[in-house]
């Protein structure tokens, strides 16, 4: 099929797209350069149709942040406390029960769990969280602690890397979210986080998680004091690495929100930006089956246009998300089951309920799966 294109730079790219070559750094550059946003978005959403066809995905799911008091503190971070600071919280395993039961008549299949680095939490909290969660959602996937907790948890366990994520598995652990990479840049990670694991601390760890047989997200934070060639070569970087190991099951462009944060002087990202990050993320990452577009972070409606410029997801119901709340999100903090079908049909596509691992999983009316 001919396609014509308001920026001539954007030809050879479809020649590589179509002769199966992997895009490089450049290419990227030339993507993010271009002001041909429904070229690039054509690009993406071919790739896209030639994966999934019409579907687009999203799981009926929950978010529990189990804690906001973390020792990194950074500086994009609206969510984190110090232990006795107004605002700081962590949840008892009663109140984590408390909360799962709160919806134990919805048919929740992913249970999303992420919190703070709280250096006064013993490691068999952390087994009595997914055991607790385990117990009450024995059906559900339990999709918990990103790198940087999991780093820290091999840290305080005493049992190593293998024997940690071993431990997790064994009390309920199923899959690993993408959060704490932000971005894979030694620049930006000692201008804006660095307490915490830099990005290549976080690709070993991330490394480990996928040898352990576990599969995971990836995330950009992106729209804050990144370059756009550091967005392309973290890309290339998450790339690199699910050569190696195949672990990545999606990819996640997190819009960075400032409300809140010690960078609240920084502009939001506009929906230009958002539209174009989701489509270099598509063709940059040939070798990572799934794009989400996170309704989160840049709205229901910006999502529903994103099935067209290369995602293919839409995450999930949610619920109870603080971390991109506490940071000025105006989205709402979750979405029903027949909300999120009515914004995939809405845009034209085929809305699939899927499992944690994308396999569709069949509707049911209410009651758990």
């Amino acid at each position: 099929m001919e396609m014509s294109f308001c920026d001539p730079a954007l030809a050879p790219i479809l020649d590589k797209i179509e002769a199966g070559r992997r895009l490089d750094v450049e290419d990227g550059m030339a993507l993010y350069a271009s002001s041909d946003l429904v070229g690039v978005g054509r690009l993406a959403d071919r790739v896209r149709q030639s994966r999934h066809g019409s579907r687009a995905y999203y799981v009926y799911n929950q978010h529990i942040n189990y804690t906001n008091v973390c020792r990194n503190r950074c500086r994009f971070c609206a969510f984190a406390r110090d232990a006795g600071e107004q605002g700081a919280y962590t949840y008892t395993a009663a109140e984590v029960r408390e909360r799962l039961l709160s919806r134990i008549d919805e048919p929740i299949r992913e249970v999303h769990i992420v919190g703070g680095v709280n250096p006064a939490l013993p490691f068999d909290y952390y087994l009595d969280l997914l055991t607790t969660v385990r117990e009450i959602r024995p059906h559900a996937v339990i999709k918990a602690f990103t790198a940087v907790e999991i780093d820290h948890l091999a840290g305080i366990s005493g049992l190593g890397m293998a024997g940690t994520l071993a431990a997790l598995e064994d009390a309920g652990l199923g899959m690993v979210p993408g959060g704490g990479a932000e971005v894979l840049n030694h620049r930006v990670w000692s201008a804006l986080f660095p307490r915490k694991i830099d990005g290549e601390r976080w690709l070993e760890v991330m490394a480990d998680i996928h040898g352990a047989g576990l599969s995971a997200n990836a995330t950009l934070l992106y729209g804050h004091i990144e370059t756009i060639e550091e967005r392309v070569r973290h890309l290339v970087r998450l790339r690199e690495l699910q050569d190696r190991t195949g672990g990545f099951s999606a990819f996640i462009p997190l819009a960075f929100h400032a409300e809140n944060t010690r960078l609240s002087h920084l502009p939001a990202t506009t929906g230009f930006d958002d539209l174009k990050t989701v489509a270099v993320a598509r063709l940059m990452l040939d070798n990572i089956d799934h794009i989400k577009a996170y309704w989160v972070m840049i709205g229901e409606k910006l999502a529903q246009v994103a099935l067209s410029f290369g995602a293919d997801d839409l995450d999930g119901t949610i619920v109870e998300e603080k971390i991109t709340h506490m940071a000025g999100a105006a989205s709402p903090k979750g979405l029903a089951r027949e909300e999120m079908e009515r914004l995939i049909t809405g845009a034209g596509f085929t809305p699939v309920e899927r499992d944690s691992f994308y396999r569709p999983v069949a509707a049911e009316a209410g009651g758990a799966p």
